[in-house]
């Protein structure tokens, strides 16, 4: 097979690229997708033989960014790549999270998707073209899967609508939306914004989905042309006979445990009572029964809810379970919080941090070099009354952590001059039955205020599900979904914000029929659950604490011209150094030329911006300058003005008067007024004292005839005017 090549052009005149049949030839599918000088590698393979003993579809996908791809070298001290950072598990979440609902029912065959970014550039971020390849990869090859899919980047920019926008474009965008469909349907959304009303948010999905259209086209033209038969397998057995049995026998029981009050009750109350029917059967038939029952299962636990309108903890589908929020409770933190919403809590803290020191370094292919804000989330085994070994934060625990963030982030005012402070924020997760990382947004907005951290707006979450029935097009939206709700219902949807709008959007949507007005519907209904968390919260505190929590550092901070950003630091590091040997304080500076200063005392880093301040202030000639003499010479004194700025106090420039002998009237160390007289090219100061108030005591008065002492004759010329006494002393080498 030769190499085959698709493209297209999405709106704003970008070019994807499709080529397959060059390279990776041994995989199930391969294809680099292209966009400018961004080129990414998807290779999708599948075992042979179907894995033994599992009730899921094992599929993993892997995404990683090559350094060279951006001509880098990795940091660190190894010098290559190892295990993913952060941002490749999102992306590989990413990736994940559309294709799997794409696979057949009852395949168990091992599949395994890689993603390479190979060439990047900083006009076209390779991860949505990762999402593409993907779905590439698996569509020509013979693994069964149910795309193509498309998928694109919207963001938000002067009111206009931005589809794959640049890093930079991104960084100003108001909205940063990764959006993937089918050519029907939107099936996932993943989105960070800036309190974007709900309306735009649909009138985004709605420009996304045309140009995945698009994208979906040109995969089906190389899917004629490449595309390989698909691999036949068994599906399972049916389990329509065991379905009719507990239907005709155990429907009043299974109502029953369904509607049985807590999560563990709950989960006991239907555990004993599949256990009791697998008993009927022989052993072998066991799992099927069990596969039986779950359908079951969710059949009348969504019948229960588009028909009587009941949850199966009784909430109708408006209801949001009781919440109480807490704040202050750990008096070892700089702020703290615990957020109790039915049966999910959070234990939230909030600690500050100094810059340079405590945020967090990057090493990615394009970005930040560092991150002042940071989410970490939390979930132990005990969350859920389970026995497993940490290892770790696991992909999910990533992914959550970084969802609260994307949330949390826009109103946290890090690293300015206002707040100069590096936050980070931790959950863990002490209960859990449905949306814990909802939970943490809001345990997160209650512990940042707790500390005093000026955060422009509270921000709360809600988890949204979807009961629907395609047949008959009946559908009920669920507020704040349990986790059996999420596990068997038809969507969920995490929305993030403000009273003003939304900062934080996730979905995830397992059927295809899900129009527009659902989704708007869906939202709004969203919106009221949100404003009313947001109530709740405000209850326990409206507002961030007047004052910084007494355990938080405390850091003053001062504006300098990046030019002086060398002074200030001085050849080698020196001055800065010596600044901090002297005060104590701990120093940073940036590239904008923001200066945060933090010490012990207030008057320790007050003195140190001092000393900053002199060195960056910007001198002009005719200023009167405070120094200290650092040395003494025969023809004037070196007064060191700031550390590394000294100026000559030239002897004739001291006085109106004439003094005789410098070492006599003055000392290393004293300090000593004067006037700029002059700044050479190369930023030097010479220095005057002549007519300024303050100067040397007047010479005592002497006797009126004074006896001159003349050398003996020079052979190099006769000698001018009187000798002083340092005449008769012997050259300085000789003492």
């Amino acid at each position: 097979m030769g190499a085959k090549s698709v493209e297209c052009e999405i709106k704003g005149g970008k070019r994807i690229i499709i080529e397959t049949g060059k390279v990776a030839k041994q995989a199930n599918g391969s294809v680099v997708v292209k966009s400018g000088e961004s080129m990414v590698l998807v290779t999708a393979c599948c075992a042979e033989e179907p894995a033994e003993g599992l009730d899921f579809f094992p599929l993993t996908v892997e995404y990683r960014e090559r350094a060279y791809a951006a001509g880098k070298i990795p940091g660190g001290f190894i010098k290559r790549e190892g295990k993913p950072m952060d941002n490749e598990i999102l992306v590989s979440r990413l990736i994940d999270r559309p294709i799997r609902p794409l696979f057949p029912d009852g395949f168990r065959n091992e599949v395994q998707v890689m993603a390479l970014v190979i060439s990047a550039d900083e006009n076209n971020p390779p991860d949505v073209l990762a999402i593409v390849g993907a779905s590439a990869a698996l569509s020509i090859s013979d693994i069964p899967f149910e795309g193509p899919i498309g998928a694109v980047r919207v963001g938000f920019i002067d009111d206009e609508f931005v589809i794959n926008p640049s890093q930079e474009e991104i960084e100003n965008s108001r909205l940063n939306m990764v959006v993937a469909g089918t050519e029907e349907a939107i099936v996932m959304v993943e989105a960070g914004a800036s309190e974007v009303p709900e309306e735009t948010v649909i009138e985004a999905l709605k420009v996304a989905h045309e140009e995945i259209k698009k994208i979906v086209e040109i995969q089906k033209e190389i899917i004629k042309e490449v595309g390989k038969p698909k691999i036949e397998f068994e599906p399972p057995p049916s389990t329509e006979e065991y379905e009719r049995h507990i239907k005709e026998n155990f429907m009043e029981e299974l109502r029953a445990a369904i509607k049985v009050q807590g999560k563990k009750a709950r989960e006991k109350a239907l555990k004993e009572l599949k256990k009791r029917i697998m008993e009927n059967y022989p052993e072998e038939e066991q799992p099927l029964v069990s596969s039986a029952f779950d359908k079951v299962e969710k059949e009348e636990m969504r019948r229960m809810i588009l028909e009587e309108g009941i949850r199966a903890d009784g909430r109708g589908t408006k209801d949001i379970r009781p919440i109480t929020c807490e704040v202050g409770i750990l008096p070892g933190a700089h702020g703290s919080a615990l957020f109790t919403r039915g049966e999910t809590q959070a234990l939230v803290a909030a600690t500050l941090g100094m810059p340079g020191e405590d945020e967090q370094m990057l090493d990615e292919l394009f970005g930040e070099g560092s991150k002042p804000f940071m989410v970490h989330y939390n979930f132990p085994p005990f969350s859920v009354g389970e026995v497993r070994p940490l290892r770790g934060p696991s992909r999910r625990e990533i992914g959550h952590g970084a969802l609260a963030e994307r949330a949390l982030k826009p109103m946290v005012p890090v690293k300015s001059e206002e707040f100069p402070y590096i936050v980070r924020v931790v959950s863990d997760i002490l209960e859990s039955n449905g949306s814990s990382s909802m939970a943490t947004v809001c345990g997160g907005s209650l512990a940042l205020m707790d500390a005093g951290v000026p955060i422009k707006k509270p921000v709360a979450g809600i988890a949204m599900g979807l009961i629907m029935d395609e047949e008959t097009g009946r559908y009920a939206i669920l507020s704040d979904i349990l986790g059996m709700e999420d596990h068997l219902g038809d969507m969920d949807f995490k929305v993030a914000g403000t009273e003003e709008g939304i900062t934080a959007l996730q979905m995830d949507i397992k059927i295809s029929g899900i129009t527009w007005d659902i989704m708007a519907e869906a939202l709004q209904q969203a919106k009221e659950g949100r404003l009313f968390i947001l109530q709740k919260m405000k209850e326990v505190l409206p507002e961030p604490r007047p004052e910084l929590s007494p355990k938080a550092p405390r850091i003053y901070c001062m504006q300098i011209k990046p030019d002086f950003i060398r002074d200030v630091i001085g050849p080698g590091g020196r001055t800065i150094r010596a600044i901090i040997d002297k005060t104590g304080a701990r120093i940073f500076i940036d590239e904008t030329g923001l200066v945060t200063v933090s010490a012990e005392t207030p008057e320790a880093a007050k003195e140190a911006l001092e000393i900053i301040s002199k060195i960056a202030h910007e001198y002009h000639v005719g200023e009167l300058v405070r120094g200290k003499i650092k040395r003494i010479e025969d023809y004037g004194l070196f007064i060191e003005v700031a550390p590394g700025r000294e100026g000559l106090l030239h002897i004739s420039q001291i006085s109106d008067r004439r003094i005789r002998d410098l070492k006599e009237e003055f000392n290393i160390g004293d300090e000593v007024e004067a006037k700029i007289m002059e700044i050479d090219e190369l930023g030097r100061f010479r220095l005057t004292r002549r007519g300024l108030e303050g100067g040397p005591k007047e010479e005592p008065e002497r006797p009126a005839v004074k006896t001159a002492v003349r050398r003996p004759p020079n052979p190099r010329g006769p000698q001018r005017g009187p000798v002083s006494k340092r005449d008769h002393r012997e050259p300085r080498g000789r003492r």
